[in-house]
């Protein structure tokens, strides 16, 4: 599938500067959001960011996204390297999905049941965008901040040299304690 691309743009936020960068691919619209010497590092930083509207711009309890997001924004803005914002809400099986694995979640389904339930996979993200912004960034050796070890296991098939992980470990709650004992427990994720 053809992958369409933005102009580089600046994007003051409140956690740093950074520059962007728009990728098209079908009707998902993905984020390159780069450190100011993002050019200059050999071996970036790197935080693959799965979307999460609930987490990342309502400030849901029931995960940890805006937690990692903007320990990994604070982190690149302080050290350099890139998120790649990747949009495929609820691991991939979309927003109005999520909201209805929510309501199993609800009555008593870990995440990873009620993705079952409504009949999807476990996870259904694919992450071949990913490697083309790789590619179009020209990376092949990065620092991957990640807890997912399937993360990890992608970015090494893809040729891409990982010199070191560095955990993205935050703060749990009463409401996400389930959820991230399911991550660790189904997902090996090292929490």
């Amino acid at each position: 599938m053809k992958i369409q691309t933005s102009n580089i743009a600046n994007l003051p936020s409140k956690h740093g500067k950074f520059k962007i960068k728009a990728y098209k691919q079908g009707n998902q619209e993905h984020l390159a959001i780069m450190s100011e010497d993002f050019n200059e590092l050999k071996s970036p930083y790197v935080r693959i960011h799965s979307e999460c509207l609930t987490g990342d711009t309502l400030g849901s309890l029931k995960c940890d996204c805006q937690s990692q997001l903007d320990l990994a924004l604070k982190f690149i803005s302080e050290h350099g390297g890139l998120i790649i914002y990747h949009r495929q809400e609820g691991r991939n099986i979309g927003l109005l999905n999520k909201v209805n694995a929510y309501a199993l979640q609800d009555k008593g389904r870990d995440t990873i049941q009620a993705n079952l339930e409504l009949g999807f996979k476990e996870d259904e993200r694919d992450y071949s965008v990913v490697e083309f912004i790789f590619k179009d960034l020209g990376i092949e050796s990065i620092k991957l901040i990640t807890n997912n070890p399937k993360k990890i296991e992608y970015v090494e098939s893809l040729g891409i040299e990982i010199s070191q992980r560095i955990p993205a470990i935050t703060k749990s709650n009463r409401y996400n304690e389930n959820y991230l004992n399911t991550k660790k427990e189904y997902f090996g994720h090292f929490l």
